[in-house]
């Protein structure tokens, strides 16, 4: 009797239907996840009525939206008139679905690697592949602005690259449909901070020449390997943005002034579409590469990584008593006589990186009180955990352990705590102190002190103490006057094991 109910259990089970997949208006089956973030998650898809894969993002609904209605109103009105774009670098809308308070986009799917996906796994672009990818999302852009339509949220995230070179702008009409004072009370920042401009971060309105400022900080990440104004905290970013200027260092000529020329303060000043996509094009043709019809360009990174093109890769705080402000805005009008008397450079002493330096240096940074960095440090550490970042601190770091930086030279500057008649010693003027620690370092590394089968796999820098630590006096009466030389990878890895001689 047992095994007779057990068999009639079985033969139940087997005809039930199983669970079907999700599907979204009866006409879109979801096959599986893509990826998600903060707007929503995104599903690879089949169009059952035409019978081909569709990408659908799933819009979450924004936190402290108190109108669920409204807000899919909105981003139904915005993503429709953003689904009637026409550019070859812009992902197609197909349909817009409100299913009770879920709001889904159906869009052509683009089955490619993000550019921030391919310089994190990569590295630094060359220069004609960032002029081609600037091109084609300008395209984009152009046809957006001409419609109406700001992006808001340009980033190195939202641009899809094919092995081709082809290049996609995705979520248009998003970000502006999420933007508004009406659904959210919670004081949210829409879009990405590190590539907002300066006026959104002043609290205007969003402009075409914003969308601009973003591509600039877009191409930047793209050529540089790293994100112009990230920095630890979002408040310390907004602040860099409004506050500090990118140094360039592997960039020059007209991608330089193109970049530079976009990440001006003042949107009146910024170069316009025209004038950047002036520049990309003369950047690409400098390097042998056209934009042949349909926008198909080189193959990008070609199934293996890029030649990593030696330079520094932090961002160079700017002259003594020159602000991001005046600097830029200094740069914003040199950028306008050039570009009306048909000039294409914006100035070598603001773009190019002195031919000279040593391409695996890195920018000299300040420490301790009142410098760029803090660091962690008893005096006998080799070791660092963290970043050669403005804001960052050094941290301890066990040598036998995966870590980020070790010290590999330190010097005293300038010898003595007090001259013969017991005066303090003045802190030098920071132009020839930096002079001093780079020379000391640069001669360091390219000595044995560095084991020769590392160097060529490593970047170094000297930090100089700031004058506030320089000047202060510790209870030991022994101020802090230490050149200190640091080596890190190349590629952005952690290092494992020791890299300089004779420090164990």
């Amino acid at each position: 009797m047992t095994d007779e109910h057990t068999r009639q259990e079985q033969q139940a089970t087997r005809t039930q239907p199983a669970p079907g997949p999700r599907s979204v208006a009866g006409r879109y089956v979801l096959l599986g996840e893509l990826g998600r973030g903060g707007m929503g998650v995104v599903w690879r898809a089949e169009d059952r009525v035409i019978g081909r894969q569709v990408a659908i993002k799933e819009l979450r609904l924004p936190e402290g939206t108190a109108d669920a209605g409204m807000f899919q109103e909105r981003v139904l009105r915005e993503v429709r008139t953003g689904g009637r774009l026409n550019d070859p670098a812009v992902v197609t809308v197909y349909d817009v679905v409100a299913e009770g308070d879920t709001t889904y986009i159906v869009m052509e799917l683009v089955e490619a690697p993000t550019l921030s996906e391919l310089v994190r796994q990569h590295g630094p672009m060359p220069a004609h592949q960032v002029a081609a990818i600037g091109e084609q999302v300008l395209s984009a852009l152009q046809a957006a602005h001409e419609a109406g339509i700001v992006h808001r949220d340009v980033k190195p995230g939202n641009i899809m690259v094919t092995a081709g070179g082809r290049v996609k702008l995705t979520d248009f009409g998003i970000a502006q449909a999420v933007d508004d004072p009406r659904l959210t009370t919670s004081g949210m920042i829409v879009g990405s901070p590190a590539f907002m401009a300066p006026e959104r971060v002043a609290g205007h309105e969003a402009l075409p020449a914003s969308d601009l400022w973003s591509l600039g900080a877009t191409l930047f990440f793209a050529v540089e390997g790293l994100v112009a104004f990230e920095r630890p905290t979002t408040a310390a970013t907004l602040h860099a943005i409004m506050n500090e200027v990118p140094y360039l260092t592997h960039a020059q000529g007209p991608l330089a002034s193109a970049i530079m020329g976009l990440l001006i303060s003042s949107p009146e000043a910024r170069l316009s579409a025209q004038q950047a996509r002036g520049l990309l094009s003369m950047a690409g043709a400098q390097s042998g590469v056209s934009t042949p019809p349909g926008g198909q360009h080189t193959a990008l990174y070609s199934g293996a990584a890029p030649t990593m093109v030696g330079g520094h890769t932090g961002p160079r705080q700017p002259p003594p008593g020159r602000t991001r402000r005046n600097l830029l805005l200094a740069g914003g009008a040199v950028a306008a006589v050039a570009l009306l008397v048909g000039g294409l450079f914006l100035g070598k002493w603001l773009f190019e990186p002195d031919p000279e330096v040593d391409p695996a240096m890195l920018p000299t940074m300040t420490y301790g009180k009142g410098g760029d960095l803090k660091i962690e440090d008893d005096g006998g550490d080799w070791c660092y955990d963290g970043q050669l970042r403005l804001g960052y601190q050094l941290s301890s770091a066990d040598c036998d352990e995966p870590y980020n930086l070790q010290r590999y030279d330190r010097v005293t500057a300038l010898g003595n705590d007090r001259d013969r008649d017991n005066a303090p010693v003045e802190y030098p003027a920071e132009q020839d102190l930096r002079a001093f620690a780079e020379a000391h370092c640069a001669m360091s590394f390219h000595s044995n002190t560095i084991k020769p089968d590392k160097r060529d796999r490593l970047r170094y820098a000297a930090l100089i103490p700031a004058q506030e630590e320089w000047e202060f006096i510790p209870e030991s009466d022994n101020p802090n006057r230490q050149v200190i030389c640091v080596a890190e990878s190349a590629s952005g890895a952690q290092l494992n094991g020791y890299v300089a001689n004779g420090v164990r």
